[in-house]
């Protein structure tokens, strides 16, 4: 009985995270696809360069959530008796995983969508609320300085592993630590044509707050 519960958590947060929150907001209130404009990408910087600020910035909160819905799934687990309280974070963290894995290859747009980031930071906010805030701040001012989404997601993903390890955030728990530096793997594939343009020189620079003309 444990062992359905479980799964069934697990297909919940794979279809939570597969909600195509840039295609649907798009073709819904504007009436249009945003993968056929800008970067092709069904995710929330994509939405910003093609839709504005104010479809971006709901794409964005919709995606975050996605995250923390599906972790709070492990919360539902533990009053059904299928996981121990003791076990939380262990599965917030696979959860929340899934989501992701949901949001990069989703069942509702034959598994092609965004590259996670949102989804990770609702993640990153539900198990490290303390940490994921210096995790935002990194984003916010890297993207300040140099007006690139992908090195500002690198960055900022690569800074929640590394501040686990540093006082005051350092945690006993190596599990946390672990899944940071492969999470930061797992968005460092999934922007590999990013990080060729930043090598080269030629990646797109994103204005989030610029006024959609």
């Amino acid at each position: 009985m444990n062992e359905i519960l479980i799964f069934l958590a697990v297909v919940v947060a794979y279809l939570l995270g597969s909600i195509p929150t840039a295609v649907w907001y798009g073709i819904r209130f504007y009436g249009v696809d945003v993968r056929l404009h800008g970067s092709g990408n069904a995710g929330a910087t994509n939405t910003f360069r093609v839709l504005g600020k104010k479809a971006g910035t709901v794409v964005l909160l919709i995606d975050i959530l996605k995250g923390i819905a599906a972790t709070m799934l492990a919360f539902m687990l533990i009053a059904a008796g299928a996981i121990r309280v003791v076990d939380l974070v262990e599965y917030k963290l696979l959860l929340g995983v899934v989501a992701v894995i949901g949001h990069v290859f989703p069942l509702y747009t034959r598994f092609k969508g965004g590259k996670g980031v949102a989804t990770l930071l609702g993640l990153v906010i539900s198990v490290q609320p303390l940490v994921a805030f210096v995790c935002i701040l990194v984003f916010l001012i890297v993207l300040i300085l140099s007006k690139y989404v992908s090195l500002s997601s690198l960055l900022a993903a690569l800074s929640f592993p590394v501040l686990l390890l540093l006082p005051p955030f350092k945690t006993d728990e190596p599990l946390l630590i672990g899944f940071g530096f492969l999470m930061f793997l797992v968005l460092a594939i999934t922007h590999k044509k990013n990080i060729v343009r930043l090598i080269k020189g030629n990646e797109n620079r994103t204005y989030l707050w610029a006024k959609k003309n």
